[in-house]
Order: structure tokens, then sequence, then C-alpha cells
């Protein structure tokens, strides 16, 4: 069908004028947030859309689903109630069959100046529950494992896409020039049930990723075998010569000044590394604070000695640093995941977890770094108010579990959103995952909405199409 000439005009001005404001928005970055960055420098600093509130990140993930039920999230009716058949509750749960309602295992009190309940099981960080923001009312897509941790760490459970980290460090860049910017530090134990989908970056450009290391284990294949380090360094010299040269014919060449910066970065952790792994430095007052001394206790030990490394790189100036407490699934031996004997396991669990969390808090608080530093503190989703029949555990429960945050930013003293009367679903304030993530972007300066990268013809971001922003517990 041909047009008339005055349609063509009219429909050419028109489109004119969507080029031009399209134009306009682009340079005020107000159609898309992916940031402007310098293949050769693409972890320099950068700014957000707004002034920050914080200036990094330690994400504390205790893999397994931490029941809410045993820890932050107080519910006097269930201790009524315990023993008792739910009426109207559901027959089949996840791994079967539904047993009694079950009383928390531990017992609450109440905790600090805001009169908090908190369980016995974690007396640490009890005592600092004034500081925090309680989210008791979030809700998850997935009910197993392996996608939960996906939609918690990446925002959706497929595999594939960015996570939390990736995002940020896309988005901002890092403080420090011979660190990497985000760095993932797994449990002693093991890496969680979805391994570095926890800290890969998805579509995102592969120098965004998390670095995986620990106080146990630095970084692999940093120094090469048999190669001493005169060697070494003449070699990388000639190598920076000849990509160098390469990058003076080719001076488009992104791909290619990536890949150097990415061989500069890794030169540079070759000295950087072994000195902030070294943890020998460190008083023996600090180690004793954090129970990275406690012979009695190896594991322990080693997650304190994981929560000093994750200060120790925020000193050096590290944007994000995913800390694990819990590993992959193994009938709850090696994480959170309470099926059948709970309280046993998180007798031993949360002796691994409270004094060295606790004092990674309080130490970042006395060097001054909680002030610029957001501490968050999440697990997958939470567990069911009764126990699975024929067992002393509980069963997953994405419908209403509890996560917090301290630090830059953060309202403290805040208890917000509501479960049931048994905690086992979120009545009120009910927020997903989604929202939880916006949040920690929003701390950060960034807007969720505009904090996009295109994939496959599709304007992507960490909250999908969803989120919105948990203002209760802003300062």
């Amino acid at each position: 069908m041909f047009l008339d000439r005055r349609r063509f005009l009219t429909d050419s001005a028109t489109a004119l004028g969507a080029i031009a404001l399209s134009s306009l928005l682009q340079n005020d970055q107000l159609l898309a947030g992916g940031p402007v960055i310098d293949p050769a420098r693409p972890f320099a600093a950068r700014g957000g859309h707004f002034p920050a509130r914080a200036k990094n990140v330690i994400v504390i993930f205790c893999a397994g689903a931490v029941s809410q039920l045993e820890t932050w999230d107080y519910k006097p009716e269930l201790i009524k109630r315990d023993g008792q058949p739910l009426k109207g509750g559901p027959a089949v749960t996840f791994q079967g069959p539904a047993g009694n309602l079950a009383r928390p295992q531990y017992e609450f009190r109440q905790r600090g100046q805001t009169g908090k309940w908190v369980s016995d099981m974690i007396p640490h960080l009890a005592e600092l529950t004034d500081e925090m923001a309680f989210v008791h009312s979030l809700t998850s897509k997935s009910n197993t494992h392996g996608p939960a941790e996906n939609f918690l760490s990446t925002g959706t459970p497929l595999d594939g896409f960015p996570s939390l980290g990736s995002w940020v460090t896309y988005a901002l860049g890092s403080e420090s020039a011979n660190l990497p910017a985000y760095v993932a530090i797994p449990d002693p134990r093991g890496v969680p049930q979805n391994g570095s989908n926890n800290w890969g970056p998805g579509f995102l450009p592969a120098a965004f990723q998390g670095t995986p290391l620990s106080a146990k284990e630095p970084i692999r294949h940093l120094t090469a075998a048999g190669i001493g380090p005169t060697e070494d360094a003449a070699a990388r010299q000639l190598l920076q010569r000849m990509n160098q040269r390469h990058l003076e014919l080719h001076p488009g060449d992104g791909k290619l000044a990536a890949r150097i910066a990415s061989y500069e970065l890794a030169a540079r952790m070759q000295l950087s590394v072994p000195e902030i792994s070294d943890l020998n430095t460190e008083p023996a007052h600090v180690l004793q604070s954090y129970g990275a001394d406690d012979s009695s206790n190896p594991t322990k030990a080693a997650f304190a000695r994981n929560c000093i490394l994750a200060r120790r790189m925020i000193e050096r100036g590290v944007r994000f640093v995913q800390l694990f407490n819990g590993a992959y699934a193994s009938g709850g031996e090696l994480n959170w995941d309470g099926h059948s004997k709970l309280k046993e396991q998180y007798d031993k669990h949360a002796a691994i977890l409270d004094q060295p969390a606790a004092a990674l808090i309080r130490d970042l608080k006395t060097r001054g770094l909680l002030d610029e530093t957001l501490v968050v503190w999440c697990t997958e989703f939470g567990r069911m108010p009764f126990f699975q029949k024929g067992a002393q555990g509980r069963d997953h429960n994405p419908d209403g579990f509890t996560c917090w945050m301290t630090g830059a930013g953060v309202k403290p003293g805040v208890s917000h959103g509501v479960t049931d009367e048994i905690g086992q679903k979120a009545i009120q304030d009910v927020h997903p995952l989604y929202d939880f993530n916006a949040t920690i972007l929003h701390l950060l300066g960034l807007d969720h909405e505009r904090l996009t990268f295109e994939h496959n013809g599709i304007q992507r971001r960490l909250t999908n199409v969803e989120g919105h922003i948990i203002r209760e517990v802003l300062a």
C-alpha cells in the first residue's frame, strides 16, 4: 500500500522527532543505565545514577536455607501449638508428608534497646540487633536450592544470568587497582549448591565475574609452576610489548584492550593477593575476637579467617565481597538444609557462623568502615513451621522468610514485614527477593530500573520487570 505525500511527511516528522528524543534521553542516561566502559580500564571506578549511601558491600550468604523460626522470626503461637497438627495445612510438602507443628528448637529472648526477640542459637549476632534492619516478609520463586540460590544471586531461577556482584562491578568498577573488583569466598566445607552461578557474569562481559578465593585456598594459577620471578617478569614484559604493538595497529579493538587489562590486573594480583591472604600479620586479639584461633573447631576457625579476609578486601577497595557460610546439599551436614535432625545440625552450623560474623561487623565498625560498607545477611528461602513426618527437621518454605542488612545507609533497629502467626507465610508488606536486590542497588547509588544490559535484543536487568525499594529499612 502506497502512502500519499501528506502521510509520508507526517510520519517522517514524527520519526525524526522520536530519533531526536531518543538521542537526548540516551545522552542523559534515561533510556538505559549501562555505564560507559573503557575497554583498557574495565575496572576503573565509575559513578552511579545518584549519590550512593554505601561504597562497597559484604554479602553473608548462608547456603541451605536457614530456618527463620530458629533465628529471627519469633512466633509465640507456634510455641503454644507445639505438637498439634496444622488444620487445613498441606498434607505433603517438598520432601514428603507433613508432620505436626514444632516449636522453635532454641529459646528466644529480647535483645538491646529495641527489645527484639532473637534466638539463643546465635548469641553474638543477637547482641547486634539494634544495628540491623530485618525484612521478615521475603518470598522466593523456587523451593529448590539450586534455582532458589540463582533467584537470590541473579534475580532469576534460571542459569546463565549475571550475579548481583557482577551487576554492581559492571556499573561501578572498583576502587582497587591491584585486586579484583568482585571476590567470592566459598565456605571452608565447599562451594554452595549452584556453585559459580552465584558469582558468575552471565551475559555481562566476563571481566565482571567474581574471583573465588579464600584464606584457605588462594587464587589458583596465580603463579606458573617451575618459573622463577625473574623469568615470569621478563615474559610479562615481552607479552606487554607485543600486545601494545598489536593494539597500536588495531586501535579500535576493544576485546584486545580488555584482554590486556585482564593480564595486567593478573600481574598486579601476583604481588597483592599473597600479601592480603597472609593473615599472620593480624594481631592476636583480632584473631581471637573472630574465633580464628579456635583449635577445638577447625571449620569455625577457617570461616573466621574468611571473615577477616573479607574485611581486608574491603579495606583495600574491593567493591563487592560475597562470603558463603554453608556448602552443597549434604543432608544438612555441610549447610543449613535441616530436614531430618535440625537441632543437632544447627548446633554445629551456628557455632561456625555466629562469632566470626558478629566479629566482622564489630571490626568494620571499629575501623570506621561500616559507615561506607553495606553488610547483608541472606539465605535462599525459609523453613516450614511443622516438622516433616517421622523426622526432626523442617521442609523448604519460599513463602515467608527473613534476611537483614546493617551498615551504610541502613536504618538501625527496624523490623519490617510480617509472617502469619506460625511463621509460614508472609502476610504484610510482602517482598519478593526482587525488592531486596533493588534496595541493595539503591544504597549503592544505582537505579535498578536503569541498570540494564542488552542481551538477545532485550534490555535485561537484575530485577527483571519487577522490584521496589524497601524504603522502610533506609536511614
